[in-house]
């Protein structure tokens, strides 16, 4: 078996792993509609940095990642990684470009080819980049991602068809195969939700140690909060396609600046008490389609704090842009004309 690497192949020192800016994502909706699915986002991740991208179902978060892998066309915006802009790239070059960046999928099961090993599903990626040219070294990289990803001994579970695997261990392998080309950046979109708690506890205990061990930065997706806090470096907050809070895990869950945030807090904390006779607090009314953004603020027309202050006028006619959080923490900002903190 090789080496594990201290560092990721294809990483560049200084600079962000990846850097979006102005993404937009736009699809034909029924009657000549528009569905603004991603309404300008821009965010960096630095090398060993995980950002979680959270929200609701709809906001927005899974279509940037399928951006980022261009599996999904972005309309406007770069997507600036190694000194290329993933979204002008084609045929060769994109292909070279994506062995930076790999992605994990929320179902293990239906990630995986069921009539492929796990062996099979591992070395493909590098089959298909030309990596690792004998059948002696092939063999040696997926040991070594196998072993990564805490599924040993290698060579027996190599063996193995997704079948005979549980849901934690299906995982792995995505993760194994994820790994096997040593991305600097690793798209990690909802790849807890549907595993069991333990097994939920285990994956998220290995991503963090690869990035601790390798020094591979993940985005990452899910609508929990809760489990954002414990993963991410930072947090980006996602409405109806666009960021309205970004901050340090700790600056954003501690003193959160958007009554968005605030709310998506009280569910999480809410979710622990399902099976008691306490009431659970629900956000209000249901989150607008994309292909129907209401006029100034996005989040006005649910938003506890906008009817608190009386509705004001600048939440339903303009829709405001990042700027510093009241807590004033380096990094913190937030999109609200009257953000949590400050005085209106």
């Amino acid at each position: 078996m090789s080496a594990v690497p201290t560092r990721p192949e294809g990483t560049a020192g200084g600079g962000p792993v990846l850097s979006v800016r102005d993404l937009v994502v736009h699809f034909a909706g029924r009657r000549r509609s528009v569905v603004r699915a991603v309404d300008g986002v821009s965010f960096d991740i630095a090398p060993a940095e995980i950002l979680a991208l959270v929200g609701e179902s709809g906001c927005g978060k899974s279509t940037i990642a399928l951006s980022v892998m261009r599996l999904v066309e972005p309309t406007a915006g770069t997507i600036l990684s190694g000194g290329e802009d993933l979204a002008r790239l084609t045929g060769r070059r994109l292909r070279r470009a994506r062995r930076r960046i790999q992605m994990i999928f929320q179902d293990p099961f239906g990630s995986l080819n069921t009539r492929r090993s796990v062996y099979d599903t591992v070395v493909e990626p590098l089959v298909i980049h030309g990596i690792a040219a004998t059948r002696e070294e092939r063999r040696a990289r997926v040991n070594e991602a196998l072993t990564l990803a805490h599924l040993t001994p290698p060579d027996r579970l190599a063996a193995s068809y997704p079948h005979e695997l549980s849901g934690g261990q299906r995982q792995r392998v995505a993760i194994a195969s994820a790994m096997v080309l040593r991305p600097p950046l690793v798209v990690a979109d909802e790849p807890v939700s549907m595993l069991d708690v333990s097994a939920r506890a285990g994956i998220l205990r290995l991503m963090m140690d690869l990035r601790d061990r390798l020094g591979t930065s993940y985005l990452f997706i899910t609508h929990d909060l809760a489990t954002a806090w414990v993963v991410a470096d930072r947090i980006a907050v996602l409405y109806l396609g666009r960021v309205v809070e970004i901050g340090r895990s700790t600056d954003v869950v501690a003193a959160p600046a958007h009554p968005y945030t605030k709310a998506l807090l009280e569910v999480s904390a809410d979710e622990e008490r399902l099976s008691t006779d306490e009431p659970v607090a629900v956000l209000p009314g249901e989150a607008p389609s994309a292909s129907r953004v209401p006029p100034g603020c996005r989040f006005h027309p649910r938003c506890p704090r906008y009817a608190a202050l009386g509705q004001p006028e600048a939440c339903r006619v303009a829709d405001p842009t990042l700027g510093p959080a009241p807590t004033g923490a380096e990094g913190h900002t937030v999109a609200c004309h009257f953000p949590l903190g400050e005085n209106p």
